[in-house]
């Protein structure tokens, strides 16, 4: 479907953002001349005053390039095969590494302060907005480089961010679509309709799907295969030149979370999954074999959940009414707005996402076709577009921003009530094991998969850091044997599953995946209380975590709000709801 075909109400409305692509020009030329302001303070930051005026300055104009990127690059996210769109996104791009290069000197320069001079300007009411900025400059001061150093890192990063950029013209411009037979019609094989392929009856037409999908990623494995390989080499190269042990300490350590929740998560796993082979062979036990384009069609026939878009937010909303009638009303609101881009079209970017700028309110990308898993997809970013707007109206621009750490709870925290409020409106037996397969499947893709995606790119880093380069043998062979740990026996691991790595986005923000796992455990768990609970657990979630924004450490967040990640208790109520729901699921004939 090409863009101008779809409704105006199904499109996202910028105007939230620039009412006009004029406004947006306008911003751009006097954002860009704005910048040679941050210039003066240079050499000043040990002057409190002066270093106040800085962050505030900093925070002013930043507000604005964030604006101005976002709605570029959303913009091209549209339709990334046209012309016009791409060069905005690429000006916008380039004007966030100029400001970025432009603030180059004020980490050195405050890193260069006694920690007695950083404690006292955190402790001075004037900087309440920055004290925790200040608390993590003064911990990150052994990984801060000299003013030049940071300048030529600033600069650089234009082009050592561009790695997923190429990935995503490969991905989402680049690769054909070539048609797939299905109920007696051929169906444009593209991300979107291939989760909806995989769930037909039809295992020939799963199976066509699955080789067919495949076959495009094989065509162009070496080239992705380079992108992937530079960017494992330019985060260890940068972690390095930090003074990181590794790039996975780098990261943790940005996000300012203990290592050993990666250890904690990696070894729960590791010890449930006998169960995942369980739920594996269970599911062969039912299709009667079983391969890896299996795993995600329906064990149990008669339970239809596909629906039209208008229906499914309407369910949606029914599902999230636990969390207040103002959490409702704030949905309708950006529905009503257009800050929901709805329908696939061409050259639009797969997947679905939540974004925006602070002051802005959020948007929310979807690419909606009607399966299950696209209503499950709205509860998901709306958690993320509901927590960026409370988070926005509670804290200040410096501490608005929450890390990628707990990105995924809200989320994820939706998609639990969803699931729960569905299996609490039936009592039709086909209808239940449909749900309780489909929350299987959420454990098994959103814990169990995204764990396994994160110790293959953990593997990779490892691997070239001792001075190994991956390559497309070493990293299909390495998929492969991941694939074999996780699933077990109990399935087919057909040649092709080795190239999954390959189509994997998130693999381009490096140490991101296992966060999804993170997420859906802490989900659990606040889900769980707030369905228990009452006005307390409710309160808890609204003001301990989603209205927290980065105000201090997302780990000490998420405790603040019932979740301690180092403690063995998230990972059990996490192993034990996914151990009940497949004895309910099993028992259930």
């Amino acid at each position: 479907m090409k863009r101008n075909e779809i409704p105006e109400e199904y499109k996202w409305d910028f105007c939230h953002i620039y009412p006009t692509r004029l406004d947006w020009e306008k911003s751009f030329s006097r954002t860009s001349l704005r910048l040679g302001e941050l210039k003066k303070y240079k050499g000043k930051l040990g002057n409190p005053d002066m270093a106040l005026e800085l962050l505030r300055l900093a925070d002013e104009i930043g507000n604005e390039v964030e604006k101005l990127y976002v709605y570029a690059n959303m913009a091209m996210h549209t339709d990334g095969a046209d012309g016009s769109l791409v060069s905005l996104a690429a000006r916008a791009n380039t004007l966030s590494a100029n400001y970025v290069a432009a603030l180059s000197y004020v980490d050195p320069e405050l890193t260069a302060l006694t920690d007695t001079e950083l404690t006292a300007m955190a402790a001075d009411p004037r900087f309440a907005d920055y004290e925790y900025t200040l608390a993590r400059i003064t911990a990150n001061k052994p990984h801060v480089l000299g003013e030049k150093e940071e300048y030529i890192l600033a600069r650089l990063s234009e082009v050592t961010g561009s790695f997923r950029d190429i990935f995503e013209k490969i991905d989402s411009v680049d690769l054909p679509h070539p048609t797939v037979k299905a109920d007696g019609k051929k169906v444009p094989l593209t991300h979107g309709t291939y989760s909806r392929l995989l769930q037909n009856p039809d295992r020939a037409v799963r199976k066509k799907a699955f080789s067919t999908y495949y076959s495009l990623y094989e065509e162009r494995i070496n080239t992705i295969a380079a992108c992937y390989t530079a960017s494992v080499r330019k985060n260890n190269i940068i972690s390095s030149v930090r003074g990181y042990e590794s790039a996975m300490q780098s990261s943790m350590s940005r996000d300012d979370v203990p290592a050993g929740v990666y250890e904690k998560l990696i070894k729960s796993v590791d010890a449930a999954l006998p169960s995942l082979h369980e739920y594996v062979d269970y599911r062969r036990l039912v299709l009667g074999d079983l391969h890896m384009y299996d795993m995600y069609v329906p064990l149990t026939e008669g339970a239809d959940f596909g629906m039209d878009y208008e229906k499914a937010f309407s369910v949606v909303e029914k599902a999230l009414a636990p969390l207040g009638e103002e959490y409702i009303s704030r949905l309708e609101t950006m529905k009503r707005e257009r800050r929901i881009d709805v329908m696939e079209n061409e050259g639009k970017r797969g997947g679905a996402y939540s974004w925006g700028a602070y002051g802005t309110g959020p948007y929310v990308m979807l690419n909606y076709s009607g399966t299950p898993h696209d209503l499950f997809t709205i509860a998901h970013e709306l958690g993320h577009a509901m927590h960026s707007m409370y988070s926005d109206e509670a804290q200040c621009y410096n501490k608005a921003g929450y890390s990628i750490f707990v990105a995924e709870v809200a989320s994820t925290t939706n998609e639990v009530l969803l699931l729960k409020y569905l299996l609490s409106e039936t009592k039709d037996t086909a209808v239940r094991r449909y749900l309780l397969s489909y929350y299987l499947d959420m454990f098994r893709t959103t814990l169990f998969r995204q764990t396994m995606f994160a110790e293959f790119e953990l593997a990779v880093h490892k691997a070239d850091a001792k001075g190994e380069p991956p390559t497309v043998e070493s990293m299909n062979k390495l998929y492969m044997k991941l694939n074999k740990k996780y699933y077990g026996k109990g399935v087919t691991h057909d040649k092709q599953i080795r190239l999954e790595w390959a189509r994997i986005p998130h693999f381009y923000s490096a140490f991101y995946v296992y966060k999804y796992a993170t997420g859906i455990i802490s989900a659990v768990t606040i889900a769980d209380s707030l369905l228990g609970g009452g006005e307390f657990e409710r309160e808890r979630y609204f003001n301990k975590f989603l209205r927290a924004g980065g105000s201090k450490s997302p780990y000490d967040i998420l405790r603040d709000a019932g979740v301690d990640l180092m403690t063995d208790r998230p990972y059990e109520t996490a192993m034990l709801e996914f151990r009940n729901t497949l004895s309910e699921f099993t028992s259930l004939v």
